[in-house]
């Protein structure tokens, strides 16, 4: 396992990082042991980062990211996130705002007991916060050792690097990465996205980067369901879905193992945040980082995915290649 830093800091982080959505056999994730074995898998092979959420399975997820982590919690880099919903009787209880970060995360250090948290990430753009509100009020508890850093996931290019140049010229904690849904189905990422990230040095947490199983091919029986049903998926996802596990086969791989390879070529930016029903299934994705696709490979897996970077990026090479740039 090899370590980046994360963002514009002195972090160190691993080349994979692990999200704990499925933890907590109470909400019908998996059961205790077998997220320490997954967790003990990650860590054997290197990984430091540990993701999670106060409302992943109704806080059964961070209660039992807590649990595992006694006795090794600063070995970790801890991340949660706050903004949806802890209680949907209260108008108070979601949101960006000051008043919901501070009752989320003094949930979140409670259960994951702790008591502080490495990155704290706002989950989601509310579009009813003003972002100074937000990024003032991380800053407070960036401020009072609570946390110390802070992302945001699911929000458009201009929200953050608008918020980052607040921070920067009022002093406060900037945003040293963010969280998109990003693979060889959804690729929109790679029009504002991951460009921003890449000209404001944060890292970019891929999640859904096996897009919830489709890219592994079980799908790809008739009639086979999870959280998708492969009877009502796109003919483009199937197709796709074909693709990796053609490549997978001829490599001698996994096609979990051929997504996530894919993913950590396009950006040294870009992380692959992966979940795991077992140890087993964290290990094939950990035997991704050993693997590098041929050039070749590349080209036909991001062929069949007919994506278009569109405006204006296609128009700005456009005139790159005429030489009017």
């Amino acid at each position: 396992m090899d370590y980046r830093l994360f963002g514009n800091t002195g972090l160190r982080v691993s080349e994979l990082f692990l999200g704990a959505m499925t933890f907590g056999e109470e909400a019908g994730g998996v059961a205790f042991d077998t997220a320490r074995e997954i967790v003990d898998a990650y860590a054997e092979a290197g990984g430091n980062v540990i993701d999670t959420a106060n409302i992943y399975l109704g806080g059964h997820s961070e209660e039992y990211v807590g649990r595992l982590l006694e006795g090794r919690r600063d070995r970790f880099v801890l991340a949660t996130k706050y903004t949806l919903s802890r209680d949907r009787s209260d108008p108070n209880a979601a949101g960006n705002h000051r008043k919901n970060l501070v009752a989320s995360l003094e949930d979140s250090l409670r259960r994951l007991r702790t008591d502080y948290v490495d990155v704290y990430w706002a989950h989601i753009w509310d579009p009813f916060t003003p972002i100074e509100e937000t990024m003032r009020a991380l800053d407070d508890v960036v401020r009072a050792g609570k946390v110390l850093y802070v992302g945001f996931s699911d929000a458009p290019a201009w929200l953050v690097a608008r918020a980052n140049t607040l921070a920067e010229w009022r002093g406060w904690t900037p945003f040293a990465g963010i969280q998109v849904p990003y693979s060889l189905i959804r690729r929109d990422a790679e029009r504002e996205l991951i460009p921003m990230a890449e000209a404001l040095g944060l890292s970019v947490a891929a999640w859904a980067p096996l897009a919830a199983g489709i890219l592994s091919g079980k799908y790809r029986t008739p009639g086979a369901k999870g959280r998708h049903d492969a009877a009502k998926l796109p003919e483009r996802s199937h197709t796709i879905a074909d693709a990796v596990v053609e490549v997978a086969g001829e490599l001698g791989v996994s096609p979990a193992q051929v997504a996530l390879a894919w993913i950590r070529a396009r950006s040294e930016r870009v992380f692959p945040l992966v979940g795991a029903s077992g140890a087993a299934q964290i290990k094939d994705s950990l035997a991704s980082l050993d693997l590098v696709l041929p050039d070749e490979a590349s080209a036909r897996l991001e062929a069949v995915t007919g994506f278009e970077v569109g405006f204006p990026r296609d128009f700005m090479a456009e005139h790159k290649t005429h030489g009017a740039l």
